[in-house]
């Protein structure tokens, strides 16, 4: 990576895809015109109760939206949508002395915003948990000029295949200094969290989109392999993923949504909402 953080600003790259489709539901954007949205059709998700529907860039600019920037944790900040788009989620701007770095993704971006986070110190690197997230990554990635990492096992869930997206195999993955990829595998094969070790707190930080979802009780996260479908995680892939993110410290968990943030002892708020998790999910086995 470069040191993004420490030189001037630049400009970005413009869009080129503002009249390609998005999924209205769950923000993605695709290549061509199509008539169904395979992230939707998929069991995890839904398809609008008006049917399938459709937007673009283009549209989404002309109705008002607008980026909307803020502070969710030390040296991190939150990228969102105003009004929110789709799912709703925000993405994370990691502000490292090594480049920052962009966790999960949008289903938006205009020039302004793109001017605002390249006064931040731009972006020298993209990592997206899991295809819910997906938006508009290929137009962050281009714009920015940012390699956009995702999971080998969630290729087939891309919309828009592009040079600047890197797929990556195995259990984990260094992209930059102190900043590690966890493939745990929740929601999704792919589901992937990102481990800042060198936070300025000193203290570790995770960062798990929905792959580990912070709850309203923000002491806890919990495990869904469908989030509104209400269908629960395999306690074996649970297992699992508790085992890769073992050897990780970390004292906050980042979600995916505004102010989810579990604020301190996270790892300690993992480990006891997987037990409390597990105790539920395998009472009629003991």
């Amino acid at each position: 990576m470069s040191s993004s953080n420490m030189s001037s600003p630049k400009p970005v790259a413009p869009v080129t895809g503002l009249e390609l489709p998005i999924c209205v539901t769950c923000g993605v954007q695709y290549d061509a015109p199509r008539s169904d949205c395979p992230v939707c059709l998929d069991e995890r998700q839904y398809v609008a109760w008006a049917g399938q529907q459709w937007t673009s860039l283009a549209e989404l600019r002309a109705s008002g939206r607008s980026g909307r920037l803020r502070e969710e944790g030390p040296g991190v900040i939150g990228v969102g949508v105003d009004p929110s788009v789709a799912v709703g989620q925000r993405a994370l701007l990691i502000r490292s002395p090594s480049g920052n770095v962009l966790w999960d993704c949008v289903g938006y971006l205009d020039d302004d915003l793109a001017a605002e986070i390249e006064e931040l110190g731009g972006i020298s690197a993209i990592a997206v948990s899991h295809p819910h997230f997906y938006g508009v990554m290929t137009e962050w990635g281009r714009a920015f000029g940012a390699p956009v990492y995702i999971h080998a096992a969630d290729r087939d869930w891309v919309g828009r295949p592009d040079p600047t997206i890197e797929y990556w195999d195995g259990d984990i993955q260094l992209i930059a200094p102190g900043m590690t990829l966890i493939n745990a595998g929740t929601h999704f094969d792919g589901g992937t969290v990102l481990h800042w070790a060198d936070d300025p707190e000193g203290r570790g930080a995770l960062f798990s989109g929905d792959i580990f979802m912070v709850v309203m009780d923000r002491r806890w996260v919990s495990f869904m392999y469908s989030i509104p479908n209400f269908i629960p995680e395999r306690p074996s892939t649970i297992r699992r993923a508790l085992e890769l993110v073992e050897p990780f410290d970390f004292a906050r968990i980042y979600g995916a949504f505004w102010g989810r943030v579990v604020a301190a002892d996270g790892a300690a708020a993992l480990r006891r909402s997987a037990d409390r998790y597990l105790r539920f999910a395998l009472d009629d086995e003991a």
